[in-house]
């Protein structure tokens, strides 16, 4: 399985056979393996572009969520440093240089939302790019019903869908989610090309709303 797998990384499927059993350590379907794989082929659409050191963005991507800690989580905002310190521990043990680890933890560090720490080196913004363009566009939406649901939350407001009379909620409203975070990500984007592949996603995620918005409204 996970030499298949590891071919799906390619050209960098040795690099993933090694880190892929290190990936993910939890059973959030919005944080899998799947979720790796696509945030690889972003990040490398990305590198095409606008360059940087491949194996240490590669192995960033695939170690960036090496920690799982759950949304609703105290520890939410310390997921990436967790990640990294871990990360960091397993290039060690892979012989790894110590300037080489220190931009993959950097990467790792700075890649999330909820950390809020700005990415320094251009493998840290490509990775930052490339993980929130899995949060908007089709797949973000998907992502962000998946999670209201493994949280037990709604998926709207019947009374006020749009929070026109009550606080934004996205604890418990799946589509409050959209106002609070999604719809502000493609304004944050680090580099040219991810910049160009947010705004068509952002695009899709409008749509989806309004037509979310549509149906329930009749």
């Amino acid at each position: 399985m996970t030499h298949s797998l590891s071919a799906a990384f390619a050209p960098h499927e040795a690099l993933a056979a090694r880190l892929i059993p290190h990936a993910t350590d939890s059973d959030d379907g919005s944080h899998d393996i799947a979720h790796i794989l696509r945030v690889f082929k972003n990040a490398m659409r990305i590198h095409a572009r606008e360059g940087g050191n491949a194996s240490v963005l590669a192995a960033a991507v695939l170690l960036h969520d090496c920690v799982a800690v759950e949304k609703n989580s105290p520890l939410r905002a310390q997921a990436s440093r967790l990640a990294a310190e871990k990360a960091a521990k397993i290039l060690t043990e892979l012989g790894w240089s110590e300037n080489e680890i220190d931009a993959v933890a950097h990467a790792i560090t700075t890649h999330s939302f909820s950390a809020n720490i700005e990415p320094q080196t251009l493998e840290a913004k490509i990775l930052q790019d490339a993980d929130r363009l899995d949060a908007i566009g089709m797949v973000g939406a998907a992502r962000c019903f998946y999670i209201a649901g493994r949280m037990a939350s709604g998926l709207y407001d019947p009374v006020d869908p749009l929070a026109k009379e009550r606080p934004l909620d996205d604890k418990s409203y799946a589509i409050d989610h959209f106002e609070v975070k999604l719809l502000k990500l493609a304004d944050g984007f680090q580099t040219a090309a991810g910049r160009e592949l947010a705004s068509e996603r952002h695009q899709r995620l409008v749509r989806i709303r309004e037509m979310f918005l549509d149906e329930i409204e009749g």
